[in-house]
């Protein structure tokens, strides 16, 4: 039998033996690839195919509002016509649609389902503006008291201990829900409906609602814009190097 010594020489002898054909195998591969990020713009379809379609007409959006309805009478916010100055500037900028102004409208309902259905009407009302294109829609604008009361620590200048109080926090909050509906002119059937959301809060009681109500809109311009022009998204990725 071979002594203790003699088999530990043998196993180091094995082991610089690995140790040599592991580093002539690393050595025989390239170098470690290295990665960097490239930021670049990707395209993204508009949600409304428009087919030729270059005119578009404003129906007067239903206004929805249960909630801080009085707050917004109260301080002279006109919600719809608000809403309707905004769509129609940000159309112009954002879109090549023509927009033509739809003029009195009456609703044979203010059932926003109902609508949608009345297919004779939206044809009579693109036959009557020449509008290839009718958006409408509903609108429900909310300002919100949401003040109240939160838990702080403060160290005492007497003693140096902290300690925990009540304060009250004036928070008003802005919330816009807003259904988009688009019609075919010619036709009158409903060729697009979505819903957008935003919320928006800050500090104070008396915080001038059409600031909420514009800070909610810019929130969802991307969005709203996104429905009939082709954007641009950045985003990125990653690039292997040798």
């Amino acid at each position: 039998m071979k002594s203790l010594k003699q088999q530990v020489f043998r196993l180091e002898l094995v082991g610089i033996g690995l140790s040599v054909l592991v580093g002539g195998l690393v050595s025989s591969l390239p170098a470690a690839a290295g990665v960097i990020d490239v930021n670049f713009s990707v395209p993204v379809r508009a949600r409304l195919d428009l087919g030729g379609r270059e005119t578009v007409t404003l129906a007067p959006f239903l206004v929805v509002t249960d909630e801080g309805e009085t707050a917004i009478q109260q301080r002279g916010v006109d919600v719809q016509r608000e809403f309707e100055e905004y769509l129609r500037r940000l159309l112009k900028r954002r879109t090549k649609l023509t927009v033509i102004e739809a003029g009195p409208v009456d609703y044979p309902s203010y059932d926003l389902q109902q609508l949608a259905d009345n297919t004779d009407f939206w044809r009579f009302l693109g036959e009557r503006t020449g509008a290839a294109l009718i958006l409408s829609g509903s609108l429900d604008f909310d300002i919100q008291d949401r003040s109240g009361y939160r838990t702080e620590e403060y160290v005492s200048p007497f003693d140096g201990r902290t300690y925990f109080r009540q304060v009250l926090v004036e928070q008003t909050g802005f919330e816009y829900d807003i259904v988009m509906e688009i019609f075919d002119g010619m036709t009158g059937e409903q060729l697009y409906s979505d819903n957008f959301k935003d919320f928006k809060q800050f500090e104070g009681e008396s915080v001038d609602p059409l600031a909420g109500m514009f800070e909610n809109l810019i929130a969802l311009e991307d969005r709203i814009s996104g429905i009939f022009s082709q954007k641009r998204v950045e985003t990125t990725r990653a690039l292997f190097t040798n």
